[in-house]
């Protein structure tokens, strides 16, 4: 022990950083995300299958439901700017709060 810092000890400890900061990102290690994905997209997609939903309904979903606010007009953006200002009234206040209270776990 010298009191050096060798390039392998910095890059291994850059790496390990970057892998925390991925295994925090996607909430556990890679595979494991992998996997539960998988999982969850075969039995999403069993229950698509089931109830004789394709892909592409949602796609044409989405696309009617903005068509149908498009064609309410103004209307349209005065109940979405309600919905909005109703939903942060709930949402922003349980927000601060829990990160209140994880800021007290760290």
């Amino acid at each position: 022990m010298n009191g050096y810092v060798s390039v392998n000890d910095t890059n291994a400890s850059s790496i390990m950083h970057e892998r925390s900061a991925l295994n925090r990102f996607l909430g556990g290690s890679p595979l494991a995300v992998l996997v539960r994905l998988a999982l969850i997209s075969l039995l999403v997609g069993g229950l698509m299958a089931v109830m004789g939903w394709q892909p592409v309904d949602i796609i044409y979903g989405a696309a009617d439901f903005a068509r149908g606010i498009w064609n309410l007009g103004f209307g349209a953006v005065e109940a979405l700017g309600q919905y909005f200002l109703l939903g942060a009234v709930v949402v922003v206040p349980v927000f601060l709060i829990m990160r209140l209270l994880s800021t007290g776990r760290r």
